[in-house]
Order: C-alpha cells, then sequence, then structure tokens
C-alpha cells in the first residue's frame, strides 16, 4: 500500500455531526416562537433537498455552486409548502436568514477535533466538501477543525461526486491519486474516489449513510472481502492506520 500523503475528508455527517446541531437550533427557534412540529423531520428535508441539488448538477444539471444560496433556496420552499406553512407564516426574515447560517455552525463529531490533530502529525488533512468556502472555513473556526487546506466544490465549480471534484483537489496538492485517501461516511463518495485511484477510508456515522442499500455495520476493508482500503470507528483510530501504513 502506498504511503498517505494527503487525506481528504468529506465534512457533513463525517466530521461535523449536521443532524444534532441543526435539529437544536430549530428546536430553540420553535421555543421562541411558540411553535411546535417535527424538528428532526424538518432537519432531515431540509438535508435531503441539499442532496437532491447537489446530485443533480454534480450530473450535468444547473444551479448554485454556493451552498449557503442553495440551501435558502430549499428553506424558503419548505416554508411555503402546505405542509411547513404554520412555520413560515410566523418566520421573518431575519430569522431565516440566521437560520440559513446554521450549517456555518456545526459541532464536530466528539473525536474529530482531536482526531484531526493527531492526524495532522503524519500527513496532510484538508476538507473537499460540496460546502461553499465560506460555510467551510466559518465551520472550521467553530468545531476547532485544523485543515491544511480548505477545498470546496465552489471552487472547482463541481459537485461530488463529479470526478473533477475529486481531481482537482489533488492537482493543488500535487498528489497522484494512490497516494491520497478519501474519508467518508457515504458508501457513494469513496465508490467515486476509489473509481480514480484514490484510497477510501470508510467512518460510519450514527444515521448517516444515506444510501438504503448500505448498512454500515456490513461494509468491510478489502482485506476482509470488502470493497473500501479501511474502516475505522474514529479519527484516532485512522491516525494509527495512516501511522503504520506511512512507516511501511
Amino acid at each position: 500500500m502506498p504511503k498517505i500523503e494527503a487525506l481528504i475528508f468529506d465534512v457533513f455527517g463525517t466530521v461535523v455531526d449536521w443532524r444534532s446541531t441543526v435539529t437544536r437550533e430549530l428546536k430553540k427557534l420553535g421555543e421562541r416562537h411558540a411553535a411546535t412540529t417535527d424538528w428532526g423531520k424538518f432537519a432531515q428535508e431540509w438535508r435531503v433537498g441539499y442532496l437532491q441539488h447537489t446530485r443533480r448538477i454534480a450530473a450535468g444539471g444547473t444551479g448554485s455552486f454556493n451552498v449557503d444560496i442553495m440551501h435558502r433556496e430549499i428553506l424558503e420552499s419548505m416554508l411555503n409548502s402546505e405542509y411547513w406553512s404554520n412555520i413560515g407564516s410566523i418566520w421573518s426574515e431575519e430569522t431565516r436568514n440566521d437560520l440559513n447560517m446554521v450549517w456555518h455552525r456545526l459541532d464536530g463529531w466528539p473525536d474529530a477535533t482531536s482526531g484531526l490533530y493527531a492526524l495532522k502529525k503524519h500527513t496532510i488533512v484538508a476538507s473537499l466538501s460540496n460546502g461553499n468556502v465560506r460555510l467551510l472555513v466559518d465551520m472550521a473556526k467553530h468545531a476547532d477543525l485544523p485543515w491544511d487546506a480548505v477545498f470546496s466544490a465552489e471552487l472547482f465549480q463541481a459537485y461530488k461526486p463529479n470526478p473533477n471534484a475529486y481531481l482537482s483537489a489533488l492537482r493543488h496538492l500535487s498528489i497522484p491519486p494512490e497516494r491520497a485517501a478519501m474519508v467518508a461516511a457515504h458508501i457513494y463518495d469513496l465508490r467515486a474516489a476509489g473509481g480514480l485511484g484514490m484510497q477510501t477510508v470508510y467512518v460510519p456515522r450514527p444515521n448517516e449513510e444515506g444510501d438504503p442499500s448500505v448498512k454500515p455495520e456490513e461494509v468491510k476493508s478489502k482485506k476482509d472481502g470488502g470493497e473500501v482500503d479501511w474502516v475505522v470507528g474514529s479519527f484516532e483510530e485512522l491516525a494509527q492506520v495512516v501511522e503504520r501504513v506511512n512507516k511501511e
């Protein structure tokens, strides 16, 4: 196995726990405005809208490469729908604008910060997210994510899993695919990166896989007959893997 010169991370769901953060802020808004509903469902629908839009554009469709704009458009569409109309009728423009920025304030998973600092001792750590640059920078400051480089689909005008997103990040790092590893909690991301020759690391996160045909507990490494190079339970465990691989 070639040495790993860089780890390239998916961010939403892999590094940060978007679901808990967004749901918590929605609940606070509900209490402030005396509104009750299934806030977890609201957060999930917002996220699904993002996934649908980015994948459509990745496949050649049209739309914004600024996720702040995309999130706001999806939020407006939801609040104008019949299902969420009771919420839409009470949220002002100021409230909506502030809520839209919740994606800049996502909390990391418990192992994210300590794991990334540990990994930086052995290799480059970089984000590769469909989120826009300012969102990723704000999130890194909020959650103490010590990236060496912040790569965004916005820079490359290509949403993952479009191959240009991965190849552009590698080009800027001057690293061949086989010496970089993609780290994600979503198998589609790893399949796309692996298809380009990158090494792949699967990190299961609660309720995050998204592909109903994939059971995270059943994803295996290649040495166990699976399709990814490594399956790890935390970034700290990944740091041990990288240290071992790079010493071989």
